[in-house]
């Protein structure tokens, strides 16, 4: 059994963070101005990751009482207990060891946990992935009739979906020419409906995601695109209507990505074309896994590797680099600074790159899905507020709908801006408009001025006299006044490559590891979403016609499924 969860509350550099946030006082105007080196002793560098903390509401004291907060709860143990597989996830009595699905190739002492040669059959795992994402790029790998696959279709939900559609909306510079993957993952038949509408299912590949080749919406899903496969094939006369010829069709034309192989057999997909992952790998930590074999053939196996390689660097980082540089450890510490001291709620994760526009969504599940708990990992009560809820849009988009908030509201919504130096498409504005725009514009370096501009702006605001002296009328003067001291962390690289994405998302991983064991809380269970799950297959019935079933309801459920019996076209 691991070892109780310390009450963070009851430690002494929790209780000289609570008198020093007694007599806080934000003042990053004045901070700047009084420390010429704030910036730069405040800047860490995690890998390719550039990220200043400076704009952050801390003092070196902060700081300070937050590391020793941290080896109060014992972080430094917890650190090496994930890696070398202890069974962390007290509620499942399972190791965590997303990070063995990036070690590097030949590390000395080999992992083996509960008597199984993690590092072998990580590397089994992956080699194989592999060599199948190269017989679909390369055409080896055919359709039924015999032509190579042109879309490969992901079949998941939550991290089976949420992972792989980020990284790939964020690679796609790096697709290989004529593949395209698309990801279904809502039961809604609006999804596959749409998703299919215009394939050649002579020419499309289905994954389906599932570790335990149960979940209901995956294998609702799988088994309509199941049913459109044989269907389409059929109208074509590609395949004859009868079994062996459908069973066929399957086998050319779904994989599974699981490790119940008795129920992809019975599904029909050929078990040798099933990959597998490990109960010590959770969902929402698993896009390092075959989860991604979506992504390695989008992008070859070479750059999976190389999004591992990404994946390591932080982890390393991590593992070895003193808390008072260790950038993962910073940012959780501050995210619990602002959570449990100053009353944030949320916290906004603003990316100033298009092509990152699914990472607040994959930032949602990992962070709430992890640290969205009331009870510590020895089922006490926790004694603190936890989690945040996460959100954002990409920059600028972001700037014309929910922007007004963070800069003049009422609450306090700590935000991380991320943006890249090199963009993948670098486009100039030849004509401009001669004014805010000029000719020759390069169009990422305007991107990147409101990035900068941002920042600033949250940090140190606008006084009323400052917006006096622009001739503002004086009875609009405090419509136009800009508090500041807005906290703001900004991540930069120098391009989104496959490495970098895998060092932004182990980063995140990170940090919430760090929130939750300050916390006391087991990061990595999620019981929270079964209870839904459970009560939906017993209303069910109620929902095709069972009276008895409805008359068991709620008076709420109950109306409600009656206005749905009426209605249904």
């Amino acid at each position: 059994m691991t070892t109780p969860p310390v009450d963070a509350t009851t430690t002494p550099a929790w209780g000289e963070l609570h008198t020093h946030y007694q007599e806080f006082r934000g003042d990053l105007r004045g901070w700047f101005a009084a420390d010429p080196g704030r910036a730069e002793r405040l800047s860490h560098t995690a890998g390719d990751l550039f990220v200043d903390l400076s704009k952050n509401l801390v003092t070196d004291e902060t700081l300070e009482l937050l590391v020793r907060l941290a080896h109060e709860v014992n972080l430094p143990e917890r650190i090496e207990a994930m890696f070398t597989g202890e069974h962390i996830n007290v509620t499942e009595d399972r190791a965590v060891l997303h990070t063995a699905l990036r070690r590097a190739p030949g590390t000395e002492p080999r992992l083996v946990v509960d008597g199984q040669d993690v590092d072998a059959d990580v590397a089994r795992e992956l080699e194989k992935m592999s060599a199948f994402a190269e017989q679909v790029r390369s055409g080896e790998w055919t359709g039924v009739t015999a032509k190579p696959v042109r879309t490969v279709v992901n079949i998941g939900i939550g991290g089976s979906d949420l992972g792989p559609v980020m990284v790939y909306e964020a690679l796609k510079p790096y697709l290989k020419e004529g593949l395209e993957v698309r990801f279904v993952s809502n039961i809604d038949p609006t999804d596959v409906a749409q998703k299919t509408a215009d394939l050649d299912p002579e020419t499309t590949l289905f994954i389906v995601a599932s570790k335990t080749f149960g979940t209901l919406e995956t294998l609702t899903n799988a088994r309509l695109a199941r049913a459109w496969l044989w269907e389409r094939l059929i109208a074509a006369g590609a395949i004859d209507d009868d079994d062996d010829a459908k069973q066929a069709a399957v086998r050319a034309h779904f994989v599974a990505v699981s490790t119940a192989l008795d129920k992809v057999e019975a599904f029909g997909i050929d078990p040798a074309n099933a990959f597998g992952f490990w109960d010590w790998v959770g969902g929402r930590y698993s896009v390092d896994s075959t989860i991604g074999t979506s992504l390695a053939i989008a992008f070859g196996p070479d750059a999976f590797r190389e999004l591992l390689a990404g994946f390591r660097t932080i982890d390393e980082h991590f593992r070895t680099q003193p808390f008072e540089s260790n950038v993962p450890v910073l940012m959780g510490l501050l995210n619990v600074w602002y959570t449990n001291f100053l009353g944030a709620h949320t916290h906004a994760v603003l990316p100033y790159a298009q092509q990152l526009s699914r990472f607040p969504a994959y930032l949602q599940q990992l962070t709430m899905e992890s640290n969205g708990k009331s009870v510590r990992w020895d089922g006490s009560p926790v004694t603190t507020q936890t989690g945040e809820v996460f959100w954002g849009e990409p920059g600028t988009n972001g700037q014309h709908a929910f922007y007004q908030l963070i800069h003049q509201g009422t609450r306090l919504i700590p935000a991380d801006f991320i943006a890249v130096a090199t963009p993948a498409y670098p486009l100039t504005d030849v004509e401009g408009d001669g004014k805010a725009v000029q000719p020759g514009a390069d169009v990422h370096e305007l991107f990147l001025a409101n990035f900068f501009a941002q920042t600033k702006a949250l940090a140190f605001g606008k006084t009323a006299d400052e917006v006096r002296a622009e001739g503002t009328p004086e009875e609009i003067v405090p419509a136009r006044v800009f508090s500041g001291n807005r906290p703001t962390t900004s991540i930069m690289a120098p391009a989104l490559t496959p490495s970098v994405v895998g060092q932004l998302v182990a980063l995140y991983e990170h940090i919430t590891f760090v929130q939750g064991v300050v916390w006391g809380i087991d990061s990595f269970d999620q019981w929270g979403v079964e209870l839904g799950k459970k009560l939906a297959l017993e209303i069910a019935p109620a929902v095709s016609g069972d009276d008895a079933a409805l008359e068991a309801q709620d008076s709420s459920t109950a109306a409600l499924i009656r206005y749905y019996r009426t209605h249904r076209g």
